[in-house]
């Protein structure tokens, strides 16, 4: 089981959760993103475009590493993997 934590901002998605338990199975940041689409639709919006890609403000860290810097949404998920999902804040 992966355990998936979302900011205060993406609790309303999943139900005033702050996070979400899904099996990992082996797959990938991708696999994952599409399972917890499957439990909470639209949710994907708020994290990738519409071609597949990453939101420049969303931040998913897999064991406190930024995916970005690993192999991105290919990125395998290992059991018991703990998956941060932040947004940027901005303000002025």
């Amino acid at each position: 089981m992966a355990t998936i934590f979302f900011p205060q901002v993406l609790r309303p998605r999943v139900g005033n959760r702050a996070s979400v338990s899904i099996a990992s199975g082996g797959g990938t940041i991708r696999e994952v993103i599409d399972a917890l689409e499957q439990d909470f639709p639209g949710l994907r919006f708020n994290l990738c475009y519409e071609s597949g890609a990453i939101r420049p403000y969303v931040n998913i860290f897999l064991n406190r590493e930024n995916i970005r810097y690993l192999q991105g949404l290919d990125t395998p998920v290992p059991p018991e993997a703990r998956i941060h999902i932040l947004q940027s804040v901005a303000g002025g």
